[in-house]
């Protein structure tokens, strides 16, 4: 059985805000309750709208900063206060930006030795030879080492982030929509060469994303937030071919599908996501829930379903029931 290399429970972030002098101070719940387990060679996205939590959650994971609640747990050591170098370096981060993320002022190679000259004692030319090996693995050649930021396309770029990420061997990345900034075309070459480094370090993957079509390719287990709460978990196959949470069966109902003879039931959405300062009360999907009632209003949902695959909601969907 596969070890557990990444353990959430109740992870939650919260801040707080005020828009005067004498305004009084308001609480954000920017993300509020998510737990999971991710186990060395697999996959787990986090799915949602703009404003759902996603980059709270992959900030939280990667202790850039702290949660207000709850407890993470990295292979197996538990995140503490107190910073703790080795566990940073089991788990590291891929930004969305590729343009924004590397320094247009170092050379690659610099770039990819950084992490260790910060975090080792390895000497220069092992940091060197590391740093081509990496080049190497994520499809880029010996002459690119010397080579400044604004040389590279935007899929170059995202591969020397990525490879820059993988110099101090940790054991998970999360990739917070990586591929979201490059053309369709680019996107399979870096989903291509993630899974590839994925097969041969064993790595486990937090992907974070708003596109189900690419999330259905390199998912193993899907999480579906909505304004800051978990709303359904559950593996890609069933949350894919049986959604039971009426978010989610919106979410899907708007993802392009190859298929041409395929029938598609699009379930529009009403409203606008509400502001995370002043959340609806109960579960805060309810104002745009075409199934919503009385109770949907009273309390947060429990968790229903069974199987592994779960989802927050009074009323579920029950299978193929996709339409509203």
């Amino acid at each position: 059985m596969s070890e557990h290399v990444l353990e959430a429970r109740d992870l939650a972030r919260f801040y707080e805000t005020s828009s005067g002098a004498f305004a009084k101070p308001a609480t954000v719940r920017a993300l509020d309750g998510a737990s999971f387990d991710l186990e060395a060679g697999r996959t787990l996205a986090i799915v949602g709208e703009s404003g759902c939590g996603k980059s709270t959650l992959a900030r939280v994971l990667t202790m850039i900063e702290p949660p207000s609640r709850g407890e993470l747990t990295i292979d197996g050591r538990t995140v503490s206060g107190k910073a703790d170098p080795k566990l940073r370096q089991a788990i590291q981060i891929v930004f969305q930006n590729p343009f924004g993320s590397l320094n247009p002022r170092q050379k690659i190679g610099a770039i990819l030795e950084e992490p260790l000259k910060l975090n080792t004692d390895v000497k220069a030319r092992e940091r060197k030879r590391r740093g081509l090996a990496m080049l190497e693995r994520v499809g880029l050649r010996a002459e690119h080492y010397e080579r400044y930021p604004h040389m590279f396309s935007g899929g170059q770029r995202q591969r020397i982030a990525i490879a820059r990420a993988l110099m101090l061997q940790p054991r998970v990345l999360v990739l917070d929509e990586p591929v979201s900034a490059l053309d369709v075309s680019i996107q399979a070459q870096v989903l291509n060469i993630l899974n590839d480094l994925q097969e041969e370090f064993g790595l486990a993957y937090v992907f974070i994303s708003h596109d189900l079509s690419v999330v259905r390719h390199i998912a193993d287990e899907i999480l579906i937030m909505y304004l800051g709460r978990v709303v359904e978990h559950g593996s890609a196959k069933e949350v894919f071919a049986h959604p039971t949470h009426p978010y989610t069966a919106a979410l899907l109902s708007a993802t392009p599908v190859a298929d041409p003879t395929r029938e598609k039931n699009r379930i529009p959405l009403t409203g606008e996501l509400p502001s995370p300062l002043d959340p609806p009360p109960g579960c805060p999907f309810n104002p745009r829930c075409w199934k919503a009632q009385a109770d949907c209003t009273r309390a947060f949902p429990p968790d229903t379903g069974e199987a592994g695959h779960f989802a927050a909601c009074y009323h579920p969907l029950a299978e193929n029931e996709t339409t509203a």
